[in-house]
């Protein structure tokens, strides 16, 4: 029989995350679940002014959660992030690499420098943050858990985001290949595939960089038309999986990925 009820197994008072991309969209969500669950919650992003409104706003609710400015593309500073909360805390138990951009471009349109500010932000970043986390997990009595937001993409190209597509599918890699090395240290790493989800980042693609030529409008009718479920996510679909991944409900759990797209890929 079970020894630990539903509410035992998420609660994560006494513990401490860190979410990059933090201060809105699926990262404001995470950050939400995350603090709710009792822990300390830190909201790294780009945006420092507007992760401190994030975190203001879930303080006044009485949680745990403080704001970090970081920009995850440059690997000093996302380990100092790292540095910056265990000094504060003394330990760190899960990092979630929330982190991304996904800027529309043709592959014959794309520039190097596209490609590389995407690779920066949404792998190399994930990477270096990982390393600098499990130095510290390693360390601690119970490890640790480390959490990548994927995509669908990193199982199904969209078009027109290959730079995209490349760093998405290399996050499903680096879960794999982090979760085999970390285990023996007591650190799972897991990773999570959102469909389309309803973020101020989604809304606010610019149509004139679509080569398709097709409006947000359309764009969206069109792939919503391919979700079984018949909707678009919401920010709380990819923290509630994160939730699973963070807490002991999914202790056998790692190198796995957990499709959340309301069925999109089975289209």
């Amino acid at each position: 029989m079970p020894n630990r009820t539903i509410t035992e197994l998420t609660d994560l008072r006494g513990q401490v995350a860190i979410v990059t991309g933090g201060a809105r969209g699926i990262g404001e969500g995470i950050g939400i679940r995350l603090a709710q669950s009792g822990a300390t919650v830190y909201l790294a992003d780009l945006n420092g002014e507007l992760a401190e409104t994030t975190a203001g706003s879930l303080r006044g609710q009485g949680h745990q959660v403080r704001a970090l400015a970081v920009d995850v593309s440059d690997v000093s500073a996302v380990q100092g992030m790292v540095e910056i909360v265990v000094a504060a805390t003394g330990r760190l138990d899960v990092l979630v690499n929330n982190a991304g951009i996904f800027p529309f471009s043709s592959a014959l349109q794309t520039s190097e420098d596209l490609w590389d500010r995407v690779l920066d932000v949404n792998l190399k970043s994930a990477f270096f943050a990982s390393q600098a986390a499990a130095r510290q997990m390693a360390q601690q009595d119970r490890g640790g858990r480390i959490v990548n937001i994927a995509s669908i993409d990193s199982l199904h190209p969209t078009g027109n985001l290959a730079h995209y597509d490349a760093s998405k599918g290399g996050m499903l890699m680096l879960t794999r290949s982090l979760a085999v090395e970390f285990a023996p240290l007591g650190i799972r790493v897991n990773a999570i595939a959102p469909g389309g989800i309803t973020t101020p980042g989604a809304q606010e693609i610019n149509t004139s960089i679509l080569a398709t030529g097709i409006s947000t409008e359309e764009l969206t009718s069109a792939f919503m038309a391919r979700i079984p479920l018949r909707r678009m996510g919401e920010p709380d679909d990819i923290a509630m999986a994160v939730l699973y991944f963070a807490t002991p409900l999914s202790d056998y759990a790692t190198g796995a990925l957990l499709v959340v797209d309301g069925g999109y890929l089975l289209t």
